[in-house]
């Protein structure tokens, strides 16, 4: 485990250019634990996020799909996405944070101006929605489905690739998908499931990204599930601050830290870093367009 105060080094630059296909730069954390859902965290200024972008593109991590999941997130994702080229968006309401706006009556509000926001021509999608079930419990499931719903009906109406975020909440997640339809481009953000879901995924047409999870040690479940996913619906991600990839868990993760875990995608996969590198290139922007 590395040193939660020091940087992590940059890797190796990867030989053909990538995408982050999701990346929380609006955060910045100190202490950082292998979490999936943001808690916490300081705002970062512009010129926080220019050198981050300066740094991860010095190693081949060339374009990055800012995630913006509540509504201050969502505000500063869309004006960073009119600042820097190489940044594309995507914006919603996260699973945790629908309990208390729907127990405050402020719901259809949140939802009228994410609404108005994913109007922006560089926000391509609409995420992370989805379902939480480890930091919400019970009680707060209906409201989840019933703000996913929503989420992936906007997803439909705008034409714009859906993010799903899903953490212990697998099978209510594909049911929820297949009971409204699904839209024409759906990605499973941080995919965390089995084999038998990544198949299911994939017969559905669905992209599967893979974070650092993937390099982990006890990940060998998650490797399997990349194994048996086509190239063609591979995609790769940061999640940044969070997810850190092994070997650098324990310091705060980094767009430029992605090489560590595209080059374990590779060999999972059986293929040579370029080709991974081509078709994560290739992949995101069939799913988000071209960013210049």
């Amino acid at each position: 485990m590395g040193d939660r105060d020091e940087v992590a080094p940059r890797p190796d630059p990867l030989p053909v250019a990538v995408v982050d296909n999701h990346t929380h730069l609006d955060i910045r954390r100190r202490d950082v634990p292998d979490a999936i859902a943001p808690e916490g965290g300081d705002e970062r200024s512009t010129e926080d996020v220019a050198g981050a972008l300066a740094a991860a593109a010095s190693v081949g991590v060339d374009r990055v799909v800012q995630v913006g999941c509540d509504l201050e997130s969502a505000r500063f994702t869309v004006d960073q996405v009119e600042r820097h080229p190489s940044m594309l968006g995507a914006i919603a309401l996260h699973p945790n944070e629908i309990p208390a706006l729907a127990e405050a009556g402020d719901l259809q509000a949140a939802w009228d101006e994410i609404e108005r926001l994913a109007a922006h021509p560089r926000v391509r999608a609409i995420g992370e929605s989805g379902l939480d079930y480890f930091r919400t419990g019970p009680e707060g499931h209906a409201a989840q489905q019933e703000s996913f719903r929503w989420h992936i009906d906007l997803a439909k109406r705008t034409g714009k690739a859906l993010q799903i975020h899903d953490r212990d909440s697998h099978d209510d997640v594909l049911r929820v998908l297949a009971e409204e339809g699904a839209p024409e481009t759906t990605v499973l953000h941080c995919f965390s499931g089995d084999l038998a879901m990544a198949r299911e995924c994939v017969e559905r047409g669905y992209y599967l990204s893979f974070a650092g999870t993937v390099t982990f040690k006890s990940a060998a479940a998650l490797r399997e599930a990349l194994v048996h996913t086509p190239i063609e619906q591979v995609l790769a991600e940061t999640d940044a601050p969070y997810l850190t990839p092994t070997p650098e868990r324990g310091r705060a993760n980094a767009p430029y830290l992605l090489p560590h875990t595209v080059r374990v995608m590779a060999r999972a996969l059986g293929v040579d870093v370029p080709s991974m590198c081509a078709a994560i290139s290739d992949n995101s922007e069939r799913v988000y367009g071209p960013w210049a």
